[in-house]
């Protein structure tokens, strides 16, 4: 069956916001689950919006049994950065576009798929606060004696440092992270074999991941945060915490930002003053800064 013979894939009205329909079907994954769900076939419809849309539709078409995933410029990105939908990256990237309005489908794929400057800062950001966030956990389950859950985010954390690496080569982090190390980076693929079948306790194990962890990563902290640190210098004037998290170059990490941010003041990367007049209650509020 053609795909511009369902009527589905007509060109929708200007009113509507969408852009364009991108089709994906790959039938030696049809019955494996992640891809599609088991359906015949992945319809992506690409509103041109900053909102965040979350709607899904079923259909069935004769024998063919389709999804519709409709999803905005944001969602598009948000996810490339992210990596939480990678189905919906496969569809965009390798996916039949039905129809576009003036190649804005066309252009979206070339601004992903090429892993340019800002998509690799942006995603190496993310990595670095989901590193951070997961290394903290750890060292707060292996202190409560909580080790399997200290085992897991050891894990995680290790994950998040296997995809910084991918970054700084330039290499977009698919979900096959561990294939492209066990090449590229010996050291990282041998500390993750230690951690996962190491005949050392789960504890100790546990506490040599963290140790490297400290003495690798976290000496990145100032370079994997620089799209922050550009965000701060951008005006003289101090920045609350709640303009950082809400500012629009880094929406993607504002659950996190928090943690960051106070980390990187422990570390004298950004300065904090206290001066500043809360509108709650009698504290002083503290902003940030970096010093010129």
């Amino acid at each position: 069956m053609e795909l511009n013979n369902l009527a589905f894939l007509s060109e929708p009205s200007e009113e509507t916001g969408v852009v364009g329909a991108i089709a994906y079907s790959h039938p030696g994954e049809r019955f494996h689950g992640s891809l599609i769900q088991d359906f015949d076939l992945l319809i992506l419809i690409v509103h041109n919006t900053e909102q965040a849309i979350s709607k899904v539709e079923h259909y069935r078409y004769g024998d063919l049994r389709y999804q519709m995933i409709y999803a905005s410029r944001f969602d598009l990105q948000m996810t490339a950065v992210t990596g939480g939908h990678y189905n919906l990256m496969q569809c965009l990237i390798d996916g039949e576009i039905i129809w576009e309005a003036d190649n804005q489908i066309s252009d979206l794929r070339q601004e992903l798929s090429s892993f340019g400057n800002e998509l690799r800062e942006q995603k190496l950001f993310y990595e670095f606060t989901r590193f951070l966030r997961m290394y903290v956990e750890a060292k707060r389950h292996i202190q409560q004696g909580h080790v399997v859950d200290a085992y897991y985010d050891a894990l995680e954390t290790l994950g998040s440092w296997a995809r910084i690496v991918l970054i700084e080569q330039g290499i977009y982090p698919d979900h096959t992270v561990w294939t492209h190390i066990q090449q590229l980076d010996r050291a990282l693929w041998k500390l993750y074999q230690e951690l996962t079948v190491s005949s050392e306790t789960l504890e100790q194990r546990v506490e040599l991941v963290l140790l490297a962890c400290e003495f690798s990563v976290m000496s990145k902290m100032g370079d994997c945060s620089e799209l922050l640190l550009r965000v701060i210098r951008s005006r003289k004037e101090p920045w609350s915490v709640n303009e950082l998290v809400n500012h629009p170059q880094l929406r993607f990490v504002r659950n996190d930002l928090p943690l960051v941010l106070r980390k990187l003041v422990f570390r004298s990367i950004v300065k904090e003053s206290a001066g500043w007049p809360s509108l709650e209650g009698e504290g002083r509020e503290i902003r940030y800064w970096i010093e010129a």
